[in-house]
């Protein structure tokens, strides 16, 4: 997958890279981190990459959240909440536990970011907080992917 990811992105003319990081790294489970690494290892400038991959993540997840909020406030208008299924059951006692911040910066650990925002939006956290903790999650995991590539491509050439 990974080929196919980097093989796409440099099939763009070399001054579009940026934009084909930016549309891998919406994909749920590429994301920001590994669109900063593909981003980087293709030939992308750091910078370039990780900022586009955490622009096009972002753009995803907003697309996401607030798909969910919609959605979610449609469906308990006037409702009495309905039982969790176990896997999500599993991801509410997680939310729980950890809270927006906890689950935005280590649940991509886990589940791609559009993924966990749509369901703590779901279980009723603040849109805006969820939005907040997931950019700078997305920011955070952009980097270090980014950095890590970088570092790791330095090692190789030497």
């Amino acid at each position: 997958m990974i080929d196919t990811l980097q093989d796409f992105t440099a099939s763009f003319p070399e001054f579009l890279q940026w934009l084909g990081v930016m549309i891998i790294a919406a994909i749920p489970f590429v994301e920001s981190y590994f669109g900063s690494a593909v981003g980087v290892i293709i030939g992308v400038n750091p910078a370039i990459a990780v900022g586009a991959a955490i622009i096009g993540n972002i753009i995803s997840m907003l697309v996401f959240v607030l798909s969910a909020h919609g959605i979610r406030s449609k469906a308990t208008q006037g409702r009495a909440p309905k039982e969790l299924s176990p896997s999500r059951a599993k991801l509410k006692a997680r939310f729980d536990r950890y809270g927006v911040p906890g689950v935005s910066l280590l649940g991509q650990l886990f589940l791609p970011s559009q993924i966990t925002s749509a369901a703590m939006v779901s279980f009723g956290a603040p849109k805006n907080q969820v939005i907040l903790w997931q950019i700078i999650s997305i920011i955070m995991w952009g980097i270090i992917f980014g950095v890590l590539a970088s570092l790791g491509l330095s090692a190789l050439q030497r």
